[in-house]
Formats: C-alpha cells, sequence, structure tokens
C-alpha cells in the first residue's frame, strides 16, 4: 500500500514533450476551478507526477504537513519503484529548497517526500551566490516550482564561522574564507553583544537569502510579482526535527 498520490501510472515523458508540457500548464492552470481541476490538467499535460501541480499555498502548505509528519515519526510508504518510471522522461517538483550542506539536515527526510517531490540546492551556510541562483531559475523558469523555501538550521557551523569573523577577526583556509565572507552580511546587521547572536544570525542569514533571491534574479522577481511563486523561510531544529517557518 502507498498514499495515491505516488501511485497515479502516468506514462514516461521525454524531456522535449515535458518541457512543450510544462510551459502549455502554466497558461491553463488558472483556468481550472480547485484542485480537482488542477489535477486534471497536469494529468492531461502528462507531467510525471500531476498531483505536484499545486499552487504556491498548497506547496508550503503540503511542506509543512510533510514536516508534521516527519516529527511525530508516523511517514509515508513511498513506492520508489514505480516512480523511477514515472520520473525518468521528466520531473515537476512542487516546491525548491535553498538548504545548507549540513549531513544532519536533509529536506526530503524533512518534508518526508519521495524521489521528483523538491528540487534541493545545497550549500554550507544556505546562501543565494550564482550557482545557487542559476539552479533555483531553472527550477522556476523550466520546471515551474510554485514555491522556494530558504531552509536554514541551529547550530550551523558555517554562520558561526561568520560569527566569529566579524568579532573576532577570525581568518579561515582555502575557499572556507570564501564561504564566511558571503554569510558575514547577516551578522553585521545585528546586535554582536547579544546573548543569543548565533540563533538570530541564522536568521537573519535566512531572511537575507528571500531577499536575495529576488533582489538579484529578475526571472524569480517576475514570478513572485506574478502570482506563480511564493518564497518562504525556515529553520531546522536539530533536536525534534521541526521547521520553524518564518514570519
Amino acid at each position: 500500500m502507498c498514499d495515491s498520490m505516488f501511485c497515479t501510472h502516468v506514462q514516461p515523458v521525454s524531456r522535449r514533450h515535458f518541457l512543450r508540457s510544462s510551459a502549455a500548464l502554466a497558461l491553463t492552470l488558472t483556468a481550472s476551478a480547485g484542485l480537482g481541476g488542477v489535477a486534471a490538467t497536469a494529468r492531461a499535460a502528462g507531467l510525471p507526477k500531476p498531483d505536484n501541480a499545486i499552487s504556491p499555498d498548497q506547496a508550503l502548505q503540503r511542506l509543512a504537513e510533510g514536516n508534521q509528519r516527519y516529527v511525530s515519526g508516523v511517514r509515508l510508504r513511498h513506492n520508489f519503484v514505480h516512480e523511477r518510471q514515472a520520473l525518468a522522461g521528466g520531473q515537476n517538483p512542487y516546491a525548491a529548497i535553498l538548504g545548507c550542506a549540513d549531513s544532519r539536515v536533509a529536506p526530503e527526510y524533512a518534508f518526508d517526500t519521495a524521489r521528483g517531490d523538491l528540487f534541493v540546492a545545497r550549500v554550507a551556510g544556505n546562501f543565494a551566490n550564482d550557482d545557487m541562483l542559476g539552479s533555483l531559475e531553472y527550477a522556476v523558469a523550466v520546471l515551474n516550482v510554485p514555491a522556494i523555501l530558504v531552509l536554514g538550521h541551529e547550530k550551523c557551523g558555517a554562520v558561526g564561522a561568520a560569527v566569529k569573523a566579524v568579532k573576532d577577526h577570525a581568518q579561515f583556509p582555502g575557499h572556507i574564507q570564501s564561504l564566511v565572507n558571503a554569510l558575514t552580511p547577516a551578522v553585521q546587521k545585528l546586535d554582536l553583544q547579544q546573548a543569543d547572536l548565533l540563533d538570530a544570525a541564522i536568521e537573519q542569514n535566512v531572511r537575507n537569502g528571500m531577499a536575495d533571491l529576488v533582489a538579484q534574479s529578475s526571472i524569480i522577481a517576475q514570478a513572485q510579482q506574478a502570482g506563480k511563486l511564493k518564497i518562504a523561510g525556515g529553520i531546522y531544529r536539530l533536536g525534534t526535527g521541526k521547521v520553524d517557518f518564518l514570519a
């Protein structure tokens, strides 16, 4: 047994057909009334995972519900065998994640998702450099993801290094320093004397990432302005697995 979301029988499609269908879907979804209409349109377009063709609000809600399952320890059963066939010809994830490379934070687990559900770009410190921006622009412009979540986490070592760089003028070897340099603006916005400086810097870094996605990418900004995309932020709690979404 498995959840119906992951057991819909869909024939594999070619990449060319997938991209053409994605463009057609973007024009027709707004004409469909309700979730049933959206799902029917997605199936007609031949998307690998029709149930992933949802609105920005629905995408964020699905992330929150998946995280609730993960925290409680009650997860969906995913049919990976069937998904291989469905996803061989393309992908249509319902959300993109800009996350940290930390091994303790795995977005696919944290939101109880299957293959083809999340488009994940990860770098230590979850910040938006050119490579992350390019990856997320692809997710928005080609894959039509309706939501991007910038996901930070407690006790982030990369942000902690940035705190040391600002407070103690610490220097780090190799290319690590370039990561630290990218994260220092979040620390510099804060009161360096506050007791919870690391926690505050982690949250500020997430907020900076949300703003940078729009400020540095016209593709992402235009999708947001058109109502096709929402950008959210969250902090992953290592002890519980809970993601606290930022207001």
